[in-house]
């Protein structure tokens, strides 16, 4: 049995482009894992293995490796920082002990490090913060320091301060040791000396680290009391206390240095090893049943215990599909049968492997606290339990989006036809954000996902990875509709010519919901005019009939149906002739609710230089934006604001014109909002000519 003490199971997440990537190939290199270290810029970077990410110089999918730092393993998962991949750093979230938090030494606190690091508070996993690219232009280690207090309401614990910035950045003096690290300009890790703290910072560093033991000792009264009295804790101690903090969240230990220049990299891996838990100091996962609530039982960390596992990413690859797997307790050996409890069904395990990004090394067995990868199963899917056949449970499931944004696409003709089924079907597998529907109408193939770089990488997939040709159709927006009033109403359903008959009567009310309620239905029926037997099918009809809303066919979201009274014959009646009368009833009344189409609105943070402000402002008000506020940086303006979906389509190539290249922008899914009165008509228009051709078609 291994020693779990011993065990990091940690993520790197961070916004695009703050260097999580590169940090994380320092690692391997510093551990030995690889000799030479590939840089994002020249597309060579070890965890970015796919074309598109090699091209575009961004991570795409989360990809997990396996290293060795002091006689402790590190189980990495490098995360994508881009908005439309957030699912994969939710789900490297779910399965994690602790966390590198990466920000930019000159960006800050980021739009979608406010994203990740909201992920991260929700899977309560304890984190280190690391300030990267110290080196840059505009970098300023202190003011990164206060966003995180500001923008996350995080109580950042600094650890080691920053020798010289920009262009003069050297090294680091840890706070605890007072020692200082400076890294010579051969750019290797390696080369580093330890000295005494550099004269001009003496008293700077003693107040950052006055502050840093008054934080750190109150997580131990014995420590605490110590202190008081004018002694100060020794260093085991003071570790031991800000260990105790990291892991109960109380305060994050903040790093910093030059992941580019190879300057401040081992003291954050000297952080993960002290601060970080092992799979042990965690929360034991719940188990839940079959409708998805809490049992009272935990999958407690013990290779000794009944198998618990989480399936957390699939990824197809030339020898199969890869099901990577985090196991919680018990042990996992090739051969083993287990149990998907999502599914009821067994599946075998015939190759277990231990992942370096692409490249893998074969196991005869895991157990609890490892991130494997399993060869060859067939129905598990993300977010599936996989336990032992004698001792079955499910541990809490993931739960994902919806997509706002999807496009039709064709294959060219009929053998791509068949290639591209099987090709979206392992897509689909593989990301759960992506979803796939046939329109039963017009028999086009619609792809959903989270936004317009997600379907751009998903179509580019198809063509160059899977080598199916296929035409791509406009990106459409996913409206939904609502009601703005209520009614009551009654309908009744009657065929009685001949032959049994059907019979059924509803008296109901429709009436809105507020935002984000749903569908709800409720039986106010007293006495037996319509029997209980009955209200399901009632409900069915109505749920089944939401899906298509009265004006341009899109689905309807929070309404209340409320059955009220009716009556039944006690021959003719039954459960399919209620069914039928609610889906009438839902067609004869929902016109007369005041129905609307609500358009779904993004958060928008646009990063501009200055001297653009008012044209990026003008452009988002031209594009029906709602601008909420403006935050100046050092090199630059934020500017935060809500927008139509619809008005997004090209906006990053309309952004590097106004700003010669220089801004950048990100935006998630914020909520549904009625539209404007015109854009309501021209929603309904086209769904009207859809109409026409489907049926000329």
């Amino acid at each position: 049995m291994r020693d779990l003490s011993k065990y990091r199971n940690i993520g790197i997440f961070a916004h695009v482009d703050a260097g999580k990537t590169t940090t994380t190939e320092r690692i391997l290199k510093l551990t030995g894992k690889t000799h030479k270290m590939g840089e994002v810029h020249d597309g060579a970077a070890t965890t970015d293995f796919m074309e598109q990410e090699q091209e575009r110089g961004i991570t795409i999918q989360s990809a997990a490796t396996s290293c060795f730092w002091n006689g402790y393993r590190f189980n990495i998962i490098d995360t994508p920082g881009h908005v439309d991949f957030t699912i994969e750093v939710y789900r490297s979230l779910k399965v994690l002990d602790g966390g590198i938090g990466v920000f930019c030494g000159s960006g800050g606190v980021e739009p979608q490090s406010e994203t990740n690091w909201r992920y991260a508070n929700e899977s309560e996993v304890a984190r280190v913060i690391y300030v990267n690219k110290l080196d840059r232009i505009g970098a300023d280690f202190y003011r990164v320091v206060e966003q995180v207090k500001t923008v996350l309401a995080a109580v950042p614990l600094v650890m080691v301060l920053p020798i010289g910035t920009e262009g003069e950045f050297k090294g680091v003096v840890d706070l605890l040791t007072r020692k200082s690290y400076i890294w010579d300009d051969t750019g290797l890790p390696e080369n580093f000396t330890v000295g005494e703290v550099p004269a001009d910072m003496v008293d700077k560093v003693e107040e950052y680290r006055m502050a840093l033991i008054e934080t750190a000792v109150e997580q131990d009264d014995a420590a605490m009391e110590m202190y008081l009295e004018g002694e100060e804790p020794s260093l085991e101690t003071l570790k031991a206390c800000i260990r105790k903090g990291t892991i109960a969240l109380d305060f994050f230990p903040t790093f910093c240095g030059s992941s580019f220049k190879n300057k401040g990299v081992q003291n954050v891996l000297d952080g993960v090893v002290d601060y970080l838990p092992c799979p042990t100091e965690v929360e034991p996962q719940p188990e839940v049943d079959l409708e998805g609530n809490e049992t009272g039982k935990f999958a407690i960390v013990d290779p000794e215990k009944p198998l618990r596992a989480l399936a957390f990413k699939i990824m197809d690859d030339k020898y199969g599909a890869l099901t990577f797997t985090r196991i919680y307790t018990g042990t996992l050996k090739k051969g083993d049968t287990i149990l998907n409890s999502f599914t009821g069904k067994t599946e075998r395990i015939g190759r277990i492997v231990e992942m370096h990004a692409n490249d893998r090394t074969e196991l005869d067995e895991a157990q609890a606290g490892d991130i494997v990868a399993l060869v060859g199963l067939k129905g598990t899917q993300t977010g599936h339990t996989l336990c032992s056949e004698k001792f079955p449970a499910t541990l809490e499931p993931m739960v994902f989006p919806d997509p706002v944004i999807s496009v039709a696409v064709a294959a060219v003709d009929k053998a791509n036809a068949e290639k591209m089924s099987v090709a979206i079907g392992k897509m689909v597998a593989e990301d759960p954000s992506f979803r796939v529907e046939t329109d039963e109408e017009s028999g086009e193939t619609i792809l959903k996902g989270m936004g317009e770089l997600h379907l751009d990488i998903k179509v580019d997939i198809l063509k160059r990875t899977h080598k199916v040709e296929v035409i791509v159709g406009k990106p459409q927006v996913a409206y939904r509709e609502s009601i703005t009033r209520s009614i009551d109403d009654s309908y009744t359903h009657k065929k009685q010519s001949g032959g049994s008959g059907q019979f059924a009567k509803i008296d109901y009310t429709i009436e809105p919901l507020e935002t984000g309620s749903g569908i709800e239905f409720e039986s106010k029926v007293t006495g037996g005019n319509v029997p209980r037997e009955y209200w399901p099918a009632v409900e069915k009809g109505f749920r089944l009939s939401v899906v298509k809303g009265p004006l341009a066919g899109y689905q309807l979201l929070d309404v209340k149906f409320t059955l009220k009274d009716g009556g039944f014959h006690a021959v003719d009646s039954s459960a399919i002739a209620f069914e039928i009368a609610s889906k009438a009833a839902y067609r004869q009344s929902l016109p007369k609710c005041g129905p609307q189409i609500l358009e779904p609105i993004m958060k928008v943070d646009v990063f501009t230089p200055e001297d653009n402000v008012g044209d990026v402002i003008g452009d988002l008000n031209r594009r029906r934006g709602m601008i909420k506020s403006q935050e100046p940086g050092p090199t630059g303006i934020r500017i935060k604001a809500d927008c139509s979906l619809s008005e997004m389509f090209g906006y990053i190539g309309d952004l590097r014109t106004m700003t010669s290249g220089r801004g950048q922008f990100s935006m998630e899914f914020s909520h549904y909002a009625p539209c404007p009165k015109n854009v309501s008509e021209q929603v309904i228009e086209d769904a009207k000519k859809r109409e026409e051709e489907r049926r000329k078609g």
